[in-house]
């Protein structure tokens, strides 16, 4: 792979800080490098993993499905909201670090 298709790969997974899953959707449509696009397609499902939690904590909510509390402290929603967090930053730090190992 050349160093342009390398920073275009490595732009997939770095677009989470400015372009969402968007660059990455286009990058695949766009690009002819097959390598390339298995890079766009690795960094769209990682940008949209975190995405999946927010209906569950938005519906938990909602609904107070299952919301177990200790002195009206909604125990079940804290623990989406913290698990969402941890699951966001885990997200953010893989991003990079393929996004790093692409360039190298």
């Amino acid at each position: 792979m050349d160093s342009t298709n390398k920073v275009l790969a490595a732009l997939c997974y770095f677009s989470l800080f400015f372009a969402g899953f968007i660059f990455p959707l286009i990058v695949y449509f766009v690009s002819n490098e097959k390598e390339v696009k298995r890079h766009a397609v690795s960094a769209i499902i990682s940008h949209i993993i975190p995405v999946i939690f927010i209906p569950i904590v938005i519906l938990s909510v909602l609904f107070d499905i299952g919301v177990l509390s200790i002195g009206g402290f909604p125990v079940f929603f804290i623990g989406f909201f913290l698990l969402f967090g941890v699951i966001s930053l885990f997200i953010v730090i893989w991003n990079i670090y393929r996004g790093v190992k692409v360039l190298l």
